[in-house]
C-alpha cells in the first residue's frame, strides 16, 4: 500500500500529542491531551509513566480514527519528548518501579552540591557538556535507586531498566523488543560522553548508577524497529527519536553550523547548530548533541532564558493590566517607544551570561507619565534583550556570526516582539508556516529515515510565513541595548 503519512508522537510535560503530515509536510490534524501532574513535596515533580504512555498511545489511535486514515499508509513514526525526565522500570514485568522524575524536580540539588565539592564540576563538564544540575537525569537515577526498596539489587541483577521518556515509549510500542534512546536524549542525562559517544564509565562509577540498566544509543533517524502488531493492527516503523529542544532545531531546519532557533515558550530555549565540532562555552551555555543523523553526530550550543513567556502570564494573572497576550501586541505599537522603562524578569535570579541567582526582577524609569502600554511594552522588549544576551554569549563562544534567527513557540506570534527582535539583533528574524516544529522535527527525521523525504528535499520547500528585517540604525539600536544593561545591573546582587 502506498505510504501517504508520517505521524509525529510529541510527548511533552503537560500533555501528549499526536500529529500527522502528509507528503507536502501540511498537517492534517492534531490530537492532544492533557495529564496530571503530581507534586508530592515542594520541589518534586512526578509524571504516572502508565499516563504518559496511555496518553500518548490514545492520541495517535484517536487521530488515525477521526482522519479515517489506514494504519499500513502511514511510512513511520518520530518521536519528540521532554528531555531529562527519568523513569526506571522492570524489563520482566514491564512496570514502573517509581513514578517519572520529571526535569523540573529539585530533590537532588543537595546531593548535585555534595557532587560539585568532590570536584566533579570540571571533568563532567569537558566530558557531557553540561553543568552538574538536578535538571539532567543522572540524580534522578540515583535517587530512585537509593530511594525505592529493592530498586538497586534488581539493577545489579540487570532486572531494572532505566529511559528518558523516548526509550519508555519506544519499549511499549514495540512490545518490550528495543530499549533504545537517540544521541539527543542521551547527551542531556549528565552520563553521556559526547565526546567518545558512549555512556562514561567514571562517572557511572562515581554515581553507582550500572551500566547494563542504560539503553542503546542510535541515530536520530534511523529505522529503529516496528510496533506491536496488536496496537494498531499493522506493523508502523518506528524512524526519529530526538528531545524536543534539538527536534525543533531540526524542525527549523537549521542544517548548518550556525544557524540558530529560539523558542518562546515559559522560558526561551535557544539552541545554535555547531556542525562536528564540540563549542566549549565561557559563558554558561550548554554544549550538547543536536543530533546524529547517517553515523554522524552535529552538535550545538544551548542556552536557556528562564522567563519569557511567563512575563506575559504575570501582566495576565499578576498585575492584570491585560486580559489575554493577544492584547499585548497592539498595546505595546499604540506605545510608540518604551520612553525609557525597562522591565527586568529576574523572577527566579538571572542565568546565562549573568548566572547571578540572587537578583530580582525589577521595573526601571517609570514617570508619571507612564502608563500600563509602557509596561507591557518593556515586557516584550525583555524578551529581545535576553535573547540577544544569550545568542551573543553564542557568538563569543563559538566564533560564528548569526546568519538568521528561526523563532517558534506561544510569543512567536507577536510582531511587535519578532520586529523588535529583528531590531535589536540587527539579523533577520524567521516564522516558518509551520510553528509546530518540534513535531516538525520528529517527522523529519522518521521521514528521511524511511526514504519518504530527503533532506535536500525537505531545504527546497521550506516555507516561510513572515520575515522581520531591521528598521532602525545602529545607534539606536546600541543605545537600547545599553539600557537594558544598564538595568539588569541595578538588578543584580
Amino acid at each position: 500500500m502506498e505510504k501517504k503519512y508520517i505521524l509525529a508522537l510529541d510527548q511533552g510535560t503537560s500533555s501528549s500529542r499526536a500529529i500527522i503530515f502528509d507528503k507536502n509536510q501540511k498537517i492534517l490534524g492534531i490530537e492532544q491531551v492533557e495529564f496530571k501532574q503530581h507534586y508530592p513535596q515542594v520541589g518534586h515533580v512526578e509524571h504516572n509513566p502508565h499516563e504518559i504512555w496511555e496518553t500518548q498511545f490514545l492520541t495517535a489511535k484517536t487521530l488515525i480514527t477521526k482522519l479515517q486514515i489506514k494504519p499500513e499508509e502511514i511510512a513511520g513514526i518520530g518521536i519528540t519528548n521532554q528531555r531529562e525526565t527519568t523513569i526506571l522500570w522492570n524489563k520482566y514485568t514491564c512496570e514502573p518501579i517509581y513514578n517519572a522524575i520529571v526535569w523540573q524536580d529539585k530533590r537532588t540539588s543537595e546531593y548535585c552540591k555534595q557532587l560539585k565539592n568532590e570536584g566533579l564540576e570540571e571533568y563532567i563538564s569537558n566530558n557531557t557538556g553540561l553543568k552538574i544540575d538536578s535538571y539532567f537525569s543522572a540524580t534522578k537515577i540515583n535517587w530512585i535507586l537509593n530511594n525505592v526498596e529493592g530498586a538497586r539489587e534488581s539493577a545489579e541483577k540487570g532486572d531494572l531498566l532505566f529511559g528518558t521518556v523516548d526509550s519508555w515509549l519506544i519499549w511499549k510500542l514495540t512490545g518490550g523488543k528495543l530499549h533504545i534512546t537517540d544521541y539527543s536524549n542521551a547527551s542531556r542525562t549528565m552520563i553521556y560522553n559526547i565526546k567518545s559517544l558512549e555512556w562514561d564509565k567514571f562517572i557511572l562509577e562515581k554515581l553507582d548508577i550500572p551500566e547494563k540498566m542504560l539503553p542503546q544509543v542510535r541515530n536520530s533517524s534511523e529505522i529503529y524497529g516496528k510496533t506491536a502488531v496488536e496496537l494498531f493492527g499493522t506493523e508502523i516503523p518506528i524512524a526519529g527519536i530526538a528531545g524536543d529542544q534539538q527536534a525543533a532545531l531540526f524542525g527549523q531546519q537549521c542544517f548548518h553550523p550556525g544557524e540558530a532557533k529560539n523558542t518562546y515558550g515559559t522560558g526561551c530555549f535557544m539552541l545554535m547548530n555547531t556542525g562536528e565540532n564540540i563549542i566549549k562555552s565561557k559563558s554558561g551555555l550548554l554544549s550538547t548533541i543536536a543530533w546524529g543523523l547517517n553515523g554522524k553526530v552535529t552538535y550545538a550550543l544551548e542556552g536557556s532564558v528562564f522567563i519569557a513567556g511567563a512575563a506575559i502570564k504575570w501582566l495576565r494573572d499578576g498585575l492584570k493590566i491585560i486580559k489575554s497576550a493577544k492584547e499585548t501586541q497592539a498595546m505595546a505599537e499604540d506605545a510608540k517607544s518604551n520612553e525609557g522603562v525597562y522591565f527586568v524578569p529576574a523572577f527566579s535570579g538571572l542565568g546565562a551570561p549573568y548566572w547571578d541567582m540572587d537578583a530580582r526582577g525589577a521595573i526601571l524609569g517609570l514617570t508619571q507619565g507612564i502608563d500600563e502600554r509602557h509596561i507591557v511594552r518593556a515586557v516584550l522588549e525583555s524578551l529581545a534583550y535576553q535573547t540577544r544576551d544569550i545568542l551573543e554569549a553564542m557568538t563569543n563562544d563559538s566564533g560564528i556570526n548569526l546568519k538568521e534567527l528561526n523563532i517558534d513557540g506561544g510569543a512567536g506570534v507577536n510582531d511587535f516582539l519578532l520586529q523588535f527582535q529583528s531590531n535589536i539583533l540587527n539579523t533577520d528574524v524567521i516564522r516558518p508556516i509551520i510553528v509546530e516544529t518540534t513535531a516538525l522535527g520528529a517527522a523529519y527525521l522518521a521521514g528521511i529515515a524511511t526514504g519518504f523525504w530527503s533532506a535536500k528535499q525537505l531545504e527546497e520547500t521550506r516555507e516561510i510565513e513572515s520575515k522581520f528585517s531591521p528598521e532602525i540604525d545602529d545607534e539606536s539600536r546600541e543605545k537600547l541595548y545599553l539600557g537594558w544593561k544598564d538595568a539588569v545591573r541595578k538588578t543584580m546582587s
